[in-house]
């Protein structure tokens, strides 16, 4: 991993806020970059390898690598995707990388995707 700046998309919590009012054209465009970066089958499977580990928990890229027939640079192109989408992020130490989802991420987006209940509605 270099230690180029990275331009982390998906961070204004307005554009998360969820249906409660259509989104305006910069949000749409801004959420659509973070679903970009889930849209791909890889991306998605190392989200959740990495999400799995639960709030504060990390995995090592020696980890993710095997779980694929990908090469190396490949996964670590997909995980520089997530981390500019800002779902993930990532430190050094040693030889090894080690990944973490961003705090809120999961759930300011599952917040963007739940319906909002109206008045008087029954679960």
């Amino acid at each position: 991993m270099s230690k180029q700046e990275l331009e982390v998309i998906g961070q204004d919590a307005a554009c998360w806020a969820g249906l409660s009012s259509p989104l305006d054209e910069d949000q749409a465009a801004e959420l659509a970059k973070v679903f970009k970066a889930l849209g791909d089958p890889v991306r998605l499977r190392l989200m959740s390898m990495i999400a799995s580990r639960g709030e504060g928990g990390e995995v090592c890229v020696c980890e993710l690598t095997p779980a694929f027939e990908l090469s190396q640079p490949t996964i670590s192109h997909h995980l520089k995707l997530l981390r500019q989408a800002g779902l993930i992020d990532c430190e050094r130490r040693g030889t090894w990388v080690y990944y973490w989802v961003l705090p809120g991420v999961l759930d300011r987006l599952a917040a963007f995707l739940t319906t909002p209940q109206t008045a008087g509605a029954t679960a």
